[in-house]
């Protein structure tokens, strides 16, 4: 079999390329490994952060790719700049391109969040504007696909601005109650919101635009061609990939792309073996689709690209559920509330309970490799279990996860850190609460903190037993390092030359922004650009451009 463009994945990365591509009047079959179609996407909440949008701009709210640039430069490593830059150029060019091609391709319309960028103090910053998810929208228009979406952990029933707005995380049955009618509605008619509201847009324009989705087909290998020989039999010229070995209905085949194979495969964080690899040390749970485990980084390899960033990942709080009849990670933030801090293993704090970025702080690494700050604990009073009857309900789906105690004391001994640590810890975060500032991380100073507590201050006192620790380790709802691509998403080797016919969009590249993020929605926001630049250079090289061999430097 042959076709134009071969895209392995079907998550929000895969699916946008394949749009892009499609829409260029490129032949295109997507490749998804699994039965279900979205890969993580599907399963999030769909912020998506695109900077210098039209929906911005027409709601008065002014941005530039300047401001963004400048922002992402303030805000992310500075030794990264060197080797990064040219991609984050590339990414704030693209957003808002994408956005548009998503908007007039496929039924999906999105609208702004209220949320402003996690570090809105930097330069660049901006309080509001970057920030979307998409509307709802109803399965009914997939016709016979609509049972093939994957379903996800979050009641995608409403949007993301109305998971904030209705409080459902702290008071779930009166939010259901409240707005029972319309959820009634929403069952009848299949609406959804957030992830699976993504991926139904974007696959029906695919199925629109004459794409073909093949699920439980496993891409086993990258097809190569023969290796020209200079005139003394050595091998010459640049790698280049035709095609794929697929895994399907217990059979193999090959199937050649005329254009490029864009591997959209998602992250490794289910493979043990990479795993520990490149997060030694604890891991509480894991929220992403079994099927993440590393396919796309291992072939890569095997075909000559070099990886990168393999020690990045989208790191997030998360609490038990089930999923598929597993243990799995439910996104939540639980250690910003009231009357809790979060301690390492000498019972210290040592980061801002309510920085959008504990992940990163959370993942910070020794000299050899190992975790700086795990095992780390949640420390709490009993108001806390008070503010939220869900985080109750889950806790108890994982035994022994929730501890208590009468004291700090026999709590610091119950889950094994120094009793005079833990008790200096909560004496001295007990005082910050009674002057009303945390001289040591600032809690609740921040623009985003502000917006997250509505200016209420997230300060409270841990002085009322029962008092309860719940482990805060690693949870990952996705990898971020894998092949290294160059400005136009094209994978590059060990030297930095562009491997022909190659290309990456999504978790499965070397991620220009790694564990850090700039945005609530920096994960799906550049899936979806990075796609989008993929299927344009495709586009452009079948409409006889040749492709740009400057951009050299790996990622």
């Amino acid at each position: 079999m042959t076709i134009d463009v071969i895209i392995v994945g079907s998550g929000s990365a895969g699916l946008t390329a394949a749009l892009t591509a499609a829409s260029h009047g490129l032949k295109v079959l997507v490749l998804e490994k699994t039965d279900w179609i979205g890969g993580t996407s599907a399963m999030s909440g769909a912020g998506t952060w695109v900077p210098a949008n039209r929906l911005a701009a027409e709601a008065g709210m002014p941005d530039t790719e300047a401001e963004a640039l400048a922002y992402i430069r303030a805000a992310l490593p500075k030794e990264w700049q060197p080797t990064m830059d040219p991609l984050w150029q590339s990414f704030v060019a693209a957003a808002p391109r994408m956005l548009e091609r998503v908007l007039a391709k496929t039924p999906l319309r999105f609208a702004l969040t209220e949320e402003p960028d996690p570090l809105a103090e930097l330069p660049g910053g901006k309080l509001q504007g970057r920030m979307m998810s998409p509307r709802l929208i109803s399965r009914r228009i997939l016709g016979s696909h609509a049972g093939r979406v994957r379903r996800s952990t979050l009641p995608h029933c409403f949007t993301y601005q109305e998971m904030r707005d209705t409080g459902i995380g702290s008071r779930p049955v009166r939010a259901v109650l409240k707005n029972a009618p319309q959820l009634l509605w929403r069952l009848l008619t299949q609406q959804v919101g957030q992830g699976s509201a993504l991926i139904t847009g974007l696959l029906r324009g695919c199925l629109d635009l004459g794409c073909t989705v093949e699920t439980g087909a496993r891409v086993v290998e990258l097809l190569q061609a023969p290796a020209e020989q200079d005139e003394r039999g050595a091998s010459a010229g640049a790698r280049r990939v035709i095609g794929v070995r697929v895994e399907q209905n217990g059979q193999r085949r090959e199937i050649l792309a005329n254009r490029g194979v864009v591997l959209a495969s998602g992250g490794f964080e289910w493979d043990p073996v990479l795993r520990e690899r490149w997060f030694p040390g604890p891991l509480d749970r894991i929220g992403s689709p079994r099927g993440n485990e590393g396919d796309g980084q291992r072939m890569a390899e095997a075909a000559g690209a070099r990886l990168a960033q393999m020690d990045q990942a989208n790191v997030y709080p998360t609490i038990p559920t089930r999923y598929e009849g597993q243990a799995h990670g439910l996104p939540f933030v639980f250690q910003a509330m009231k009357h809790a801090i979060l301690v390492n293993r000498d019972g210290e704090r040592f980061v801002n309970e309510g920085d959008y970025n504990v992940g990163e702080i959370l993942d910070q690494r020794l000299a050899d490799g190992s975790p700086r700050h795990l095992p780390a604990w949640v420390i709490a009073d009993a108001r806390f279990l008070q503010q939220s009857a869900p985080f109750r309900w889950y806790a108890a789906r994982e035994a022994g996860w929730l501890r208590r105690a009468p004291s700090i004391a026999a709590l610091a001994r119950e889950i094994g850190v120094p009793e005079a640590g833990l008790s200096r810890t909560v004496a001295r975060f007990n005082g910050f609460c009674a002057n009303g500032r945390d001289d040591d991380f600032h809690r609740s100073e921040s623009i985003w903190e502000r917006f997250q507590s509505s200016g209420q201050s997230m300060l409270g006192a841990i002085t009322e037993g029962p008092f309860c620790a719940m482990s805060f380790n690693r949870s990952i709802l996705g990898t971020k390092g894998g092949l290294a691509v160059n400005a136009r998403g094209e994978a590059l080797d060990a030297e930095g030359q562009v491997i022909a016919g190659l290309l990456g969009a999504g978790n499965v590249i070397a991620n220009p922004f790694g564990t850090r993020a700039v945005g609530a929605g920096t994960t799906i926001g550049p899936c979806m650009t990075w796609g989008f630049i993929c299927g344009e250079t495709l586009a452009g090289q079948a409409a006889g451009s040749a492709p740009d061999r400057s951009t050299r430097t790996p990622a």
